[in-house]
């Protein structure tokens, strides 16, 4: 087998296991609720620890993307990110959830940054576009980790041996990985960041991001809560198992979409899926009609992530990993604004009216889109 082959096995393997791993987090996030006795305003507040955990580990990313290896950087995130997975599970007060929750955070950004950064560089190996094969290997290991979830809610497995096993299978896997990974992918350039005027470039993606962010982590935190709290459907995990498959299943044919109809469409196109796919499971919250509802929002922000990824690696004044993770800050602003403020306006007006701050996002995703090819179309 072709190194670069094995190579792209490799970091599948990584981004596998990240899809899976946050998918388990999060599809037992109303087994928490449970168990801590939360309201909807309490959960939105322990979920602000995500993205403020997350903006430190982007900024010190920066920082070791220019002085480590990315394989290094995977390798040593990962196990640490396993480790924080199963102490969620152990925990038994808020504080300690808090505290792991941080350490879970900070690592899945810092691991999040270097595989991204890999994947634009074994790009440049191959002549075909690759990179939302990856982003749809992460949405398959998300499918796995909500099914398996469902598998463990509906056979009542307790939440600390549901963890235990995704935790073990995590630590093997990345460390039988790790001797096939991309070796001396470090950039020598653009590794500092600029202070000065806004780059229109990075700023235009950070903006996609930032509502992309603000989407994929209210369905992550949301939509489980939504099926059992609105939709009433005693095996929550059903709804975000369906908006995960389809997510899934549309990043597969992501390169194959771009080359025929292109970026900018396909802003648009996702735009309307989401803010359509949300109107549809808020105005009729019933089981089939709230599927339908998820998996068009699950088709629409399948591409955002990849899409503005592969742009963001056409910077001509960062180098790949430093562009992801300037970018990758308005993601944590996105976690940060998103996830608690649907707790909060569903704590106040219910959380069916709290969903129309995901029709809001997906609409936006088509003006800044198209300002940003019309700003950017000598550059790209």
């Amino acid at each position: 087998m072709k190194t670069k082959q094995t190579n792209r096995i490799a970091l599948s393997v990584y981004f596998f296991l990240s899809g899976l791993c946050f998918a388990t987090w999060a599809s037992r996030i109303p087994t928490l609720k449970e168990f801590f006795n939360l309201n909807d305003a309490q959960l939105g507040s322990i979920l602000l620890v995500m993205p403020i955990a997350a903006l430190i580990g982007t900024v010190s990313s920066g920082w070791l993307i220019s002085k480590f290896n990315n394989r290094d950087l995977l390798l040593f995130s990962f196990l640490f990110f396993a480790f924080a997975l199963l102490g969620i599970s152990l925990v038994q007060s808020t504080f300690l959830l808090i505290i792991v929750l941080a350490i879970f955070s900070i690592c899945m950004r810092v691991l999040n940054i270097a595989m991204n950064a890999q994947s634009i560089t074994l790009q440049s190996l191959f002549d075909k576009k690759i990179i939302g094969s990856f982003h749809g290997i992460w949405s398959l290991g998300g499918v796995i980790g909500v099914l398996f979830s469902t598998i463990m809610v509906e056979f009542r497995v307790n939440i600390k041996n549901h963890f235990l096993i995704v935790a073990l299978i995590t630590i093997i896997a990345v460390m039988a990985a790790y001797k096939n990974t991309l070796t001396k992918d470090k950039s020598t350039t653009g590794n500092k960041l600029i202070i000065g005027k806004p780059d229109p470039f990075i700023f235009y993606l950070g903006l996609l991001i930032f509502f992309a962010a603000l989407c994929e982590g209210g369905m992550f935190d949301w939509s489980g809560i939504y099926f059992k709290e609105v939709v009433k459907e005693e095996v929550f995990t059903y709804g975000y198992l369906i908006f995960m498959i389809f997510m899934a299943s549309s990043r597969f044919f992501l390169d194959q979409i771009l080359d025929k109809i292109g970026m900018p469409k396909l802003y648009i196109i996702s735009g309307l899926l989401i803010s359509t796919g949300t109107l549809t499971t808020i105005l009729l919250p019933k089981f089939w009609t709230a599927l339908i509802g998820f998996c068009l929002v699950g088709i629409g922000v399948s591409a955002i992530f990849p899409m503005t990824y592969i742009l963001a690696g056409k910077s001509k004044k960062y180098s790949p990993g430093m562009a992801i993770s300037i970018i990758g800050t308005y993601a944590i602003v996105g976690m940060f604004i998103g996830p608690p403020l649907i707790g909060y306006l569903s704590h106040n007006f219910g959380l069916k009216k709290a969903f129309f701050t995901l029709v809001f996002c997906g609409a936006m995703f088509i003006p800044i889109s198209q300002l940003f090819f019309k700003t950017q179309k000598d550059n790209l």
